[in-house]
């Protein structure tokens, strides 16, 4: 067990089955590698449970050459599947085919250019991998997390005249995650695996006013009881300790620190979550992947990340409505509408009264994120 706090200043910044299209069958290339990480964010209501929410709305944040299949921000769902990149690593140039399906969902972004019929099936059906090119990678005026994940050794790839450093997809699920978090009235949370499958690689989170606190665990049970976060005098930041977990589940360390690197300003904002490494036969389950010519190995690490909406939360969020106070609820930003209902839940009937409006007046102003491209 490991428990950890700092003071920092926070960095802010359709379901079914369907045929999908033929992929090229290249010569098998020697030793070719394939690594890919991604995150699944979802939100635990009261039970546990993920709950629905809108996880596209907030401010874009994706360069316009980024593909987009035209779904917009009112596309609810239960997780929101976060910048998958797949790298690739060969001895010499080959040309692979690559399909993903994820049908619990929709994938609404990719890039370099694929085919999206239907939306559940990104497929790249001519990827050339060209190891040791010097290439020129596309950049626009959207300043993002999308280019940090460039700084791998991975090989540069070209689909047609688009060159980029990996393959990039995003979606929106409607799935149970393979992990619950439940708080307590103590502030105490129960983290559980529907059946009883080890919980691995877990880290508790809380960010409040700029106080950064976290522990980590790697559990065998496939139930865990966590007491709320405390003062204990160190100066350690999360950043390496979850470098760490995903290198121990597979990740190169300059891909574990791009993925860590990529998120930071979000992972690590305002409020209190839990991470995970997602078991492996989880995510190929969610999003199953065909690559051809087979790789000679193929490594996949997700990140779950679950909101956890707390009584300091609660407290926090509902003052802020309140008072008008933008730059708290800007922290908030995505998860403000299930978080008010929370608010709203244990509400008294006056309480109600003064916080349901002004919460409406609030999702209809983030409902749609900002229109940065064109297209």
């Amino acid at each position: 067990m490991k428990r950890h706090l700092i003071q920092i200043a926070v960095l802010l910044l359709v379901s079914g089955v369907v045929s999908t299209p033929p992929v090229v069958n290249a010569s098998d290339p020697d030793r070719l590698i394939v690594h890919e990480w991604g995150t699944f964010t979802s939100i635990a209501g009261q039970d546990g449970r993920a709950v629905e929410w809108l996880p596209q709305s907030g401010p874009a944040d994706l360069p316009c050459f980024v593909q987009r299949n035209g779904w917009k921000s009112a596309l609810a769902g239960t997780i929101r599947m976060e910048t998958p990149v797949l790298y690739f690593y060969a001895p010499r140039e080959t040309v692979v085919g690559v399909n993903v399906r994820f049908p619990q969902g929709v994938v609404t972004e990719w890039f370099p250019p694929a085919s999206n019929q239907p939306n559940t099936t990104v497929a790249w059906r001519a990827v050339t991998v060209s190891p040791g090119t010097a290439a020129d990678y596309p950049v626009d005026a959207i300043a993002g997390h999308y280019y940090i994940a460039r700084h791998t050794d991975a090989a540069p790839l070209h689909v047609g005249d688009h060159w980029e450093k990996f393959l990039f997809y995003r979606g929106v699920g409607r799935f149970a995650p393979p992990i619950a978090a439940t708080v307590a009235t103590d502030g105490k949370i129960t983290v559980r695996t529907p059946a009883g499958q080890p919980l691995g690689d877990i880290m508790l989170f809380e960010n409040r006013g700029g106080t950064i606190a976290f522990e980590s665990r790697h559990s065998p049970a496939g139930r865990l009881t966590l007491d709320p976060l405390s003062t204990d005098g160190e100066s350690v930041t999360p950043h390496a300790e979850l470098e760490r977990m995903l290198v121990a589940n597979g990740l190169y360390p300059r891909e574990a620190k791009a993925m860590v690197d990529t998120w930071r300003d979000s992972w690590f904002e305002e409020g209190s979550r839990l991470f995970y490494v997602v078991p492996r036969e989880a995510v190929d389950s969610i999003l199953p992947l065909e690559i051809r010519p087979t790789p000679a190995a193929t490594v996949r690490v997700f990140m779950g990340r679950v909101e956890l909406v707390t009584a300091a939360t609660r407290r926090d969020v509902a003052r802020a409505v309140l008072t008008n106070d933008r730059s708290m609820l800007a922290r908030y930003e995505r998860f403000l509408r299930p978080i008010g209902s929370r608010i709203l839940a244990d509400a008294s009937a006056d309480e109600r009264a003064q916080l349901e409006p002004r919460l409406q007046r609030i999702y209809a102003s983030r409902l749609t994120p900002t229109a940065a491209c064109s297209k």
